[in-house]
């Protein structure tokens, strides 16, 4: 009987940890990731299409230098390190299209670095 105890204890241990892993795994496959690079006056793509009210995470990666990265309608800002990968989390919650820009002087030529989240249904 006293054998039984430590049983049921592995049991529920294994049957909670295969809950969380079995929801983890099903939240990550519901984000729609994007990869953006950023390189001297260009986002690559420079136009991102997202899905209201579906969790997206933005996967950055600088190609030369540290460069920003900012919507102000979606409160949404990150600085782009050289060599890291920046990650932005966000759930569009209304529709259009919304402006985005590099907020890190970059050089002459920086006032262009920008782009368009479109937020489609």
């Amino acid at each position: 009987m006293a054998a039984s105890g430590p049983r049921c204890l592995i049991a529920l241990l294994l049957i909670s940890f295969s809950a969380f892993a079995a929801n983890e795994a099903s939240s990550a496959a519901a984000e729609q990731v994007i990869k953006i690079s950023a390189k001297r006056f260009e986002y690559s793509p420079s136009v991102i299409t997202v899905k209201l009210n579906t969790p997206v995470v933005l996967e950055f990666t600088s190609l030369d230098r540290t460069h920003g990265f900012a919507v102000p309608d979606l409160k949404l800002e990150a600085e782009i390190k050289a060599g890291e990968t920046t990650r932005v989390r966000f759930v569009p919650g209304k529709l259009g299209t919304f402006e985005f820009h590099c907020n890190i002087f970059c050089g002459s030529g920086h006032e262009e670095m920008s782009g368009q989240i479109v937020v489609t249904n």
